[in-house]
């Protein structure tokens, strides 16, 4: 339990309160009585059940599926909380929709992620607390302040403990981006871990052609950990994981990922790959009625509840990172 300032309060939507009230019971208060429902026609209605006049007032909300519908909520309940007079109103979104829209592929695209932070702003959103947003350059969307935390300690944590005493010799294990994307992201990781790097490399030799998978570092025979910052379909997940048996004839292989959106045939597709293991946060709840004995899911809502306690004290959160 956190010791905690007074006037403080913590309201949740619908995305995933069973998150926020671990949040809660680490910072040692209660979950807010609010409501957030529908009308009949979609639209949705949120209740404060409690005075917030002058309080600081933290909206815990992942915008996922369905993205609109809680995103919506969110902008309600910041608007909700501004007009009862919150003294400072912060948006905790473990999981930030809309961020791989974050700028022009081709001609006449929107930059969906500029116009999310403009809505949340314009809500009356003070502050924003995420974590591992798909781009970082999304921070400089925002005119209000954002802290950006990470979600590689928690990993690095799961695979020390996992691997005690291989852990110690490096030359078996690398740390593999799925993507040249994701290069930046897999190499702080590795750094943290203390070992290589490799990259999967796709490339279409031409128009209309398969695509040929490239691996570029040494994986023959090492046990390999893909990182990413989410997992969507699973489609780029799982093909760089066949790559590195195929091609690259690696030993085992693990992912872990931030954002567990684990769409359409995402769950098919991992039980069907050379992934042993995939390691995800609870950023975003896995769906009640799909499992994978695969899939381990990590709980963050501490690392989030120490850092609500050092924006409600005013201090630092370096050491989160």
């Amino acid at each position: 339990m956190i010791a905690y300032g007074e006037n403080i309060k913590v309201f949740c939507g619908n995305s995933n309160p069973e998150f926020a009230r671990t949040v809660c019971k680490e910072l040692g208060i209660p979950l807010g009585d609010s409501e957030v429902k529908a009308f009949a026609d979609g639209e949705a209605s949120v209740s404060l059940n409690e005075t917030v006049r002058g309080a600081d007032v933290f909206l815990i909300q992942s915008t996922c599926k369905p993205v609109n519908d809680r995103l919506m909520e969110l902008l309600i309940m910041i608007d909700a909380c501004r007009r009862a007079s919150a003294g400072r109103i912060t948006a905790v979104i473990p999981y930030f929709g809309y961020a791989r829209q974050d700028r022009k592929a081709k001609s006449r695209d929107p930059i969906s992620a500029k116009l999310v932070a403009n809505m949340l702003t314009a809500s009356g959103a003070d502050r924003i607390l995420t974590m591992d947003l798909h781009a970082p350059q999304i921070q400089g969307f925002f005119d209000i302040p954002l802290d950006h935390l990470l979600g590689n300690p928690t990993f690095v944590s799961y695979f020390l403990k996992k691997f005690p005493e291989e852990a110690y010799n490096h030359e078996n294990f690398v740390v593999v981006s799925p993507d040249v994307g994701s290069v930046s992201r897999a190499r702080a990781f590795a750094a943290k871990l203390h070992m290589g790097l490799a990259i999967v490399d796709k490339r279409r030799p031409k128009a209309n052609s398969c695509e040929v998978m490239n691996i570029i570092g040494d994986v023959k025979g090492k046990t390999c950990i893909l990182y990413d910052d989410l997992v969507d379909t699973a489609g780029s997940l799982c093909n760089a994981a066949k790559a590195l048996t195929e091609v690259g004839g690696a030993g085992e292989i693990y992912a872990c990922a931030t954002h567990p959106v684990l769409s359409e045939d995402a769950f098919s597709r991992i039980e069907d790959s050379p992934i042993q293991q995939l390691v995800v946060l609870d950023t975003i709840p896995l769906a009640g009625n799909t499992t994978s004995e695969k899939i381990v899911q990590l709980d963050v809502a501490p690392v989030f509840a120490h850092a609500i306690y050092h924006i409600h004290s005013g201090t630092s959160i370096a050491d989160l990172f």
